[in-house]
């Protein structure tokens, strides 16, 4: 559910709550049309997020982000290649939110609305079951995966988000219940069992190990993965 009404509520009791809310549409507005000119400046070798009125450009990532990335991202791509459920990207696939413009790690989209995207489409809408990879570069990093884009996956409906940990190598699986993300597992080892992506139950080393990924991999050409 969109909004914090006890938020609201407090701007409410302002005797001076129009006003407020007026300053807050002209900021808005301004920061709008400077996320116009985002959409401009962004070229095919720029890598960026729009992230509360400011552009965050991507820092280069580790070789443990990348493999768990990649890993992951073959796995769910032909499990829903072979099911025909949907739509998987890996990164530079930039999704809208309301005010801000992410590029996940990891997104998949369901049928219905994957059906609706063109070859040229370039902004996407709010994905169904997001991934982010942490990266350990930088605490700002770690805080716009934990903090920024949990609250606004949570807030815009997103039903499922995993946050991986690639060094730590263990996934934190969050679903969305009563309009509130619920962490239903965190794991280093075991099955982890999507919720939106009916079906798609992996091992989690599956995602930090090759040989592991390889046999998952089969299990899924060969439609046997774990129930």
């Amino acid at each position: 559910m969109l909004g914090d009404d006890n938020l609201v509520d407090k701007i409410l009791e302002r005797p001076a709550a129009a006003l407020i809310v007026k300053r807050v549409q002209k900021k808005l507005y301004l920061e709008q049309q400077k996320r116009q000119k985002f959409y401009k400046w962004l070229g095919d070798n720029e890598s960026a997020e729009f992230i509360n009125g400011q552009i965050v450009r991507q820092s280069p990532v580790t070789k443990a982000h990348i493999d768990s990335s990649s890993r992951l991202s073959q796995l769910l791509d032909t499990f829903a290649e072979e099911n025909q459920i949907g739509w998987v990207s890996m990164g530079r696939t930039m999704t809208q939110f309301t005010r801000n413009d992410y590029e996940p790690d990891i997104c998949f989209f369901n049928k219905e609305k994957a059906k609706q995207f063109t070859d040229k489409q370039l902004l996407f809408p709010v994905p169904d079951f997001v991934v982010e990879v942490l990266s350990k570069s930088s605490k700002a990093n770690i805080e716009r995966d934990t903090v920024t884009k949990y609250n606004d996956y949570e807030e815009h409906g997103v039903p499922e988000y995993w946050i991986i940990d690639p060094h730590e190598k263990n996934v934190s699986q969050y679903v969305l219940r009563g309009g509130k993300y619920e962490l239903i597992l965190k794991s280093a080892e075991g099955v982890i069992r999507s919720q939106v992506v009916r079906g798609f139950n992996i091992s989690v080393t599956s995602i930090f190990d090759s040989a592991e990924n390889r046999r998952v991999l089969r299990l899924i050409l060969q439609n046997d993965l774990p129930k």
